[in-house]
């Protein structure tokens, strides 16, 4: 504690308000808190003086106005002094941004409007890790914590997704979830519920994609007794169900653009009517949304409203593929494999190094919900205790080519992989002028994982 009420902490922020509110919050647990409005004054000042902890901006009203002038000041300040412990201070649509300022050396972020107590969790955290490396000791970085909701990995792609649950959740930002069919969205819906301060309250999961234009309003905004045939009582909508804790609407992609209309009036509204009644009902939720489906290219074709996709996702999130989590196949494995055993009354097996490097191989097309079946068939039909490469057999629809999940073709000449590689991503980056976010959804990738590629290849 001693190390923190000594602390002196600037924070550069251009907005008034920003550096006022910090500056109230942390006067009563530092020595000193300096602001300042222009980062052109960043370096001169730190010339002049020193401080325990940097709490910087990530966005500027300034001439670079590219999203990037936080990751810009963050490299003059290490380059000046690599011992730096800086924070970024981040809004709900930098996050992407922010997950890659962790690699480029900043300690941590906030994503603003931030809760005063995870701010000064942060803080503490920060000058505890740079005490500790002023003894020589191992910095404490603030990494995701592996268990969030039953998410299970130790690749880098995951290692972003944990992180930025860890970051998202304690906000009351609105959530869409993107990935692919078997990727874990409802599982990631759920960590954010877990970690959310509406952790006590409900988690309501709706299968849009399960739901007619007929269904659509009864099951979610309720109806009333004698509403239509059927009604032989009031019942409670989902939203209603939902009150004080998170909706989950699963396959948002998929309504129609009739219901698109009343859910978006609904959430401008925060209430719902009944079937039935004229009394609007207050609803208090927070909304997470997930699909599987285009939805960009379908607001594009104008099949998705775009007014709906700005409620639904004040926040972002792109799970990886499995084929682009590398390392996690074998550790999901052995943990469907102990809990299929268990389930049926077996001991758990091992894995002969053949099957693991069957498993490996394969593109997982169905990704995690694959692997999940796979090994449950395996359990099931293996004459011993270790599964062997033949108790693993891949149906027709579960065989696609991995070069069928991306979207540009493979140079023809015979490469090293990591030259096909970097040759198929610099293709993808030229046909899309640069563009990383297009290019990396192009891919298949993460913008995150793109820039590890482009930094690996030194494109």
């Amino acid at each position: 504690m001693a190390a923190v009420k000594n602390a002196r902490i600037l924070v550069v922020d251009d907005e008034s308000d920003v550096l006022f509110a910090i500056k109230m919050l942390l006067k009563t647990e530092v020595k000193q808190v300096v602001t300042e409005k222009n980062p052109e004054n960043l370096l001169p000042l730190l010339d002049k003086e020193r401080f325990d902890a940097i709490f910087l901006d990530m966005n500027f009203k300034s001439a670079l106005n590219t999203g990037n002038e936080g990751i810009f000041w963050l490299k003059k300040i290490l380059a000046k002094d690599p011992e730096a412990t800086v924070v970024l201070i981040t809004a709900y649509g930098d996050v992407e941004l922010a997950v890659r300022s962790l690699k480029e050396g900043a300690f941590d972020f906030i994503v603003k409007p931030w809760h005063n107590d995870k701010l000064i969790e942060t803080l503490h955290n920060a000058l505890e890790a740079r005490q500790q490396k002023a003894k020589g000791g191992k910095a404490a970085a603030a990494p995701a914590k592996a268990g969030a909701g039953a998410i299970l990995g130790e690749s880098e792609a995951i290692k972003d997704i944990l992180y930025k649950i860890e970051k998202i959740a304690p906000t009351e930002a609105n959530v869409l979830i993107l990935g692919e069919n078997g990727t874990g969205k409802e599982l990631v819906a759920q960590a954010l519920h877990q970690k959310s301060f509406r952790a006590g309250k409900p988690f309501v999961s709706v299968d849009i994609a399960a739901l007619t234009d007929s269904l659509f309003e009864s099951e979610l905004f309720g109806y009333k007794k004698g509403a239509f045939t059927d009604a032989k009582e009031d019942r409670t909508g989902r939203f209603e169900a939902a009150n004080g804790g998170t909706l989950f609407l699963d396959e948002i992609g998929n309504i129609s653009p009739a219901m698109q209309a009343k859910l978006l009036t609904v959430l401008q509204n925060r209430q719902v009517i009944p079937l039935g009644s004229n009394t609007p009902v207050p609803v208090d939720i927070r909304l997470i949304s997930a699909t599987n489906e285009p939805i960009y290219d379908l607001a594009a074709r104008n099949q998705f409203r775009k007014d709906l996709i700005y409620r639904i996702n004040t926040v972002e999130i792109t799970l990886p593929p499995l084929r682009e989590r590398h390392g996690d196949v074998e550790l999901l494995a052995r943990h469907f494999a102990a809990h299929y055993a268990a389930k049926n009354h077996k001991p758990v097996p091992t894995f002969a190094e053949a099957t693991l490097r069957k498993l490996n191989q394969h593109s997982w097309p169905g990704n995690i919900r694959e692997l999940q079946h796979a090994v449950e068939r395996a359990i099931i039909m293996a004459e011993g205790d270790v599964l062997q490469p033949q108790d693993f057999s891949f149906s027709k629809m579960e065989m696609p080519a991995a070069q069928d999940a991306t979207a540009v073709a493979m140079p023809a000449v015979s490469l090293p992989l990591h030259e096909i590689e970097r040759e198929t991503i610099r293709r993808v980056i030229e046909k899309n002028k640069g563009n990383i976010s297009r290019s990396a959804k192009e891919l298949g990738l993460t913008r995150t994982a793109l820039y590890r590629r482009l930094n690996k290849h030194d494109i």
